[in-house]
Order: structure tokens, then C-alpha cells, then sequence
């Protein structure tokens, strides 16, 4: 066999297996009739139970719309809680077919661990949160204070970072488990709490006894644009997961929402009508039915309502839209054209 012959040869065994892999998970998927998603479990506006014991957040709501897209069920969804150190050994071990554990998505990430990202559902930076009593008006007011860290973690290597930037001194008191890091600043075994943003507000929100003593410092340091994680080479599978992200995205750009959804049966909207399958062909390239966008907003719905349970008026942390609104309202979101 000659080197072009050769090189042919290699390359459809490649895309051979990377069909077969793609395949595996989306049978697995179906096979079990659940969707197993990697989740934080204690943060607010991502991922945290509700006082009836349901889950809640937007990577909860992320995971159901994939459960609506494939198994034709948002509820059909089982949520395993990781840490910054297990997340990404369950989504490589199949333990979890898909992690959103509010994941910062970085070269590295991307490209060293075996991991493909879907599209950002949240944008956010890393926040210093201090204790009002302590008086620091800036980052440059912490040298030789204890930080609260988790290990692993991007805010770990932010810390590191801003500190020696400014050539200060710090000790990490560095805890796994969340909901322990929380309650060690919030105890006092700490002066700076450094996550995102949103994670920061999320943690006041539920742990602090009094919010109002907790404050924000003026500085935010790095980027982290979060999303769903899958593995890599598993490219039908992460076509589903894109394009879920994707449809509810272009859902609220097109005013499509869960209340209104059935009033677009006969549009003449093209755009729309192959969003919802009233056009056929759409669902066949990702390997479902037509109807797989129709059930995701109909069930979840699209991303601004997503965001407003999660982060919006209806929720604790009141958060505004910001970076995370719509190109069109000068936020960074965007999806592709639906054809």
C-alpha cells in the first residue's frame, strides 16, 4: 500500500471510530431512557435545589433541554454533584454524559484533557468578595490575607496571578467541597472568597446570615465563559448538545418562548418554521426527530427565560442580563442561522 492509500486508509478508520464513539453515547443515552448530567449542586443560578427539593439553575435547565431534544422528556434527567477535582474524571469515565458544573472554558481544557466545550451559556469574570468589616477597598488592600480557593479551580490560578502582579503575600486555605469553602469564609476562617462573579452572589445568597456585611471588590480579574463539557471525538454528540444550546438562543431571538410556542404552527417564517420542525430535514442531521426544538422550548423554554429563573428578577441573585444578553441588545450572545 502506497502513502496516499495509507493515509486514506488511516483516516477513515479514524472517522470510523469517531462515528462509533459518537454513536455510544447517544445509544447509551437512549438505552437507559436518562440523561446524566455532572452538576456543582450548591450554586445559585447554576445549579442548587429549591426549597421543594427540585433542581434548579442554568446548568440544571441546560440538561434538561438536552433530555427534551433526545429522550423527548426534560425530566428524564439524572443530576450527579462533582467537585472542581472529580468533574472532569466522571465525564471521562462515563460516570456523566455531560458536565455542567458551571465550567470555565480555557485552551487547555479544551485541547490537553479530552474534552470538547458546547457553546457559552454564561459569561462571567472571577470577583474578590470580602467581609465589609475588613475594609478593603481594593485587591492591593489584601497582601498577607487568607483566600478561601478551590483546588483545581480557574479562580485558584487567578489568586496566584492578581497576588503576584501586585507583589503581595497571601496563605490559600484551599477546601474541595463547596458548600465547606462557603461556609469557611462565611465563618470567618477567611478574609477573600475569589470565584465568578455569579458564584460569589450565589454564595451570599444562601450562606451569608447577614448579605448585606459581604462586599464586592472594584476588580475582576481573567474571563470565564462557561458551558456544557462532553468528551472528545464524541461529534454527534456534541453537535446534539451545541445545537440545544443553539435553539434556545435563537428561540428568545425570535420571540419564541414556552407560552407562545403552539401559536407558531402556522407561521410563515422560515427561519422559525425549520427551528420547530414545521419544515423537515433539520433533526435528521443531528440524528432526532424534527420536533427536537419544538419539545426543548415547549418543555424548558428558550434562554431568556432560562436566565430569568436563574439569575433574573424571579431570582435570588437578580442579576441583569449584561455580557449575557443577545448580539442584538449588545450582548454576546449569537447563534448560527438554523438551515
Amino acid at each position: 500500500m502506497n502513502g496516499r492509500l495509507m493515509y486514506v486508509a488511516a483516516a477513515l478508520a479514524l472517522t470510523a471510530l469517531a462515528q462509533d464513539a459518537a454513536a455510544s453515547t447517544l445509544d447509551t443515552v437512549k438505552q437507559r431512557g436518562s440523561l446524566i448530567c455532572g452538576i456543582h449542586g450548591g450554586r445559585a443560578g447554576f445549579s442548587v435545589l429549591d426549597s421543594q427539593g427540585r433542581w434548579t439553575g442554568i446548568d440544571i435547565d441546560t440538561c434538561r433541554a438536552v433530555a427534551a431534544a433526545v429522550l423527548g422528556d426534560a425530566s428524564k434527567t439524572q443530576f450527579v454533584r462533582t467537585t472542581a477535582q472529580s468533574r472532569f474524571p466522571a465525564l471521562q469515565t462515563g460516570e456523566i454524559d455531560i458536565l455542567t458544573n458551571n465550567v470555565t472554558k480555557t485552551l487547555m481544557r479544551d485541547t490537553s484533557l479530552g474534552f470538547d466545550f458546547g457553546p457559552i451559556t454564561f459569561y462571567d469574570a472571577q470577583g474578590f468578595m470580602v467581609p465589609r468589616a475588613l475594609g478593603a477597598t481594593t485587591v492591593k488592600d489584601l497582601n498577607g490575607a487568607t483566600v478561601c480557593v478551590a483546588p483545581g479551580s480557574t479562580s485558584e490560578k487567578v489568586v496566584a496571578d492578581v497576588f503576584r502582579q501586585h507583589g503581595m503575600q497571601y496563605r490559600a486555605v484551599v477546601i474541595d467541597k463547596p458548600q465547606e469553602l462557603s461556609q469557611a469564609f462565611f465563618s470567618g476562617r477567611c478574609d477573600v472568597n475569589v470565584q465568578t462573579t455569579s458564584g460569589l452572589a450565589s454564595q451570599r445568597s444562601i450562606f451569608a446570615a447577614n448579605p448585606d456585611d459581604f462586599v464586592f471588590l472594584p476588580e475582576i480579574a481573567g474571563k470565564d465563559p462557561m458551558g456544557p463539557v462532553v468528551r472528545h471525538g464524541d461529534n454527534q454528540w456534541k453537535d446534539i448538545v451545541t445545537w440545544v444550546v443553539y435553539a434556545m438562543i435563537e428561540a428568545e431571538e425570535a420571540g419564541v418562548t414556552s407560552a407562545n410556542v403552539d401559536s407558531f404552527k402556522d407561521t410563515t417564517d422560515q427561519n422559525i418554521r425549520r427551528l420547530l420542525g414545521l419544515t423537515p430535514g433539520l433533526g435528521r442531521a443531528l440524528g432526532l426527530d424534527d420536533q427536537w426544538a419544538y419539545r426543548i422550548i415547549k418543555q424548558v423554554g428558550n434562554y431568556g427565560e432560562a436566565y430569568e429563573r436563574s439569575f433574573g428578577a424571579q431570582s435570588a441573585l437578580k442579576l441583569p442580563r449584561g455580557i449575557n444578553d443577545l448580539w442584538t441588545r449588545g450582548g454576546l450572545l449569537y447563534s448560527p442561522p438554523f438551515n
